[in-house]
């Protein structure tokens, strides 16, 4: 029988222990119509030894919740599995740089809109102030590049000291209005073709779009020219993704911006999928099909 691994969280890191099991239990629901065994496996007992992961003729990095709390490891995890050749969907090195903000500078060369962004090796309040000063913006986000699920993420006000600045690495963008007013608009990919979109709005008085912020999320039809951006993006990475979901909203012009391309271990919100996760499924079904012989 097929085998499908799905990577989950490390064991002690207590933080995830009550919601990775029910995410689990929805994604073999799904993954289980193309006839496949699932299993789960926490993706930190396969950093110094890949081998266990061979057996498997599919591994799934999408519950691989709090790589960003332990970079260093995950990055020589991603080696390994890469060294290895082991079927990764999306692939290893995908997940390498995708698990760092600053693959952002990268798309937006190519041609991708993105808030303007300043980069630091290591964020103080000078360059906060200098962004206020430069920009005039009546807010700012900062946060760390190496980031999830707005983990010491800030918004800003002028004047406003920043009491815990992001360690190492970090970025600063304008707060764009449009999140409290019109939310965050994220696309699904699955196999390269649209799935369904979801829009996600703050409670009011927050900036956070996140289910554990009350983040309110509703099943949407994305316009023509947010539909377009997501496949520039996705035309701008050109590798072999299964997964991706591209999240978007409106800058102060109301154009559309890329805000992240989530390629690691995104919530699909397949309890918002008319399909009911059947794009995803046929997604994972055709590329196990391309392992099996002719």
């Amino acid at each position: 029988m097929t085998q499908i691994a799905v990577l989950i969280p490390d064991p002690q890191d207590r933080s995830y222990i009550g919601r990775w099991p029910d995410v689990l239990e929805r994604l073999k629901a799904t993954l289980e119509t193309t006839g496949a065994a699932v299993s789960a496996t926490p993706w930190t007992d396969h950093v110094e030894d890949a081998s266990g992961l061979g057996r498997h003729d599919l591994i799934l990095p999408v519950i691989a919740w709090g790589y960003h709390r332990d970079h260093a490891r995950w990055l020589k995890a991603c080696a390994a599995w890469t060294e290895a050749g082991l079927p990764l969907a999306n692939p290893a090195e995908v997940l390498r740089w995708n698990s760092d903000k600053t693959y952002l500078a990268r798309l937006a060369e190519k041609g991708v809109p993105i808030p303007p962004t300043r980069w630091s090796d290591q964020i103080t309040q000078d360059q906060v102030d200098a962004a206020f000063d430069q920009t005039g913006a009546p807010a700012l986000i900062v946060k760390p590049t190496v980031s999830a699920g707005a983990f010491r993420t800030l918004r800003l006000t002028p004047g406003q000291a920043m009491t815990e600045a992001p360690p190492g690495a970090a970025m600063i963008q304008p707060y764009l209005k449009s999140i409290e007013t019109e939310g965050e608009t994220s696309l699904l990919f699955f196999g390269g073709r649209f799935s369904h979109a979801v829009n996600k709005r703050p409670v009011p008085g927050d900036f956070r779009i996140q289910m554990q912020f009350g983040g309110l999320y509703a099943t949407v039809t994305p316009d023509a020219e947010a539909l377009a951006l997501g496949e520039r993006v996705l035309a701008a990475i050109d590798e072999p993704l299964l997964y991706a979901r591209i999240d978007l909203a409106r800058d102060d012009d109301g154009g559309w911006v890329l805000m992240e391309a989530e390629l690691i271990e995104p919530d699909f919100y397949l309890d918002h999928d008319p399909a009911n996760g059947a794009g995803f499924a046929r997604a994972v079904a055709e590329r196990l099909a391309m392992k099996k012989p002719s």
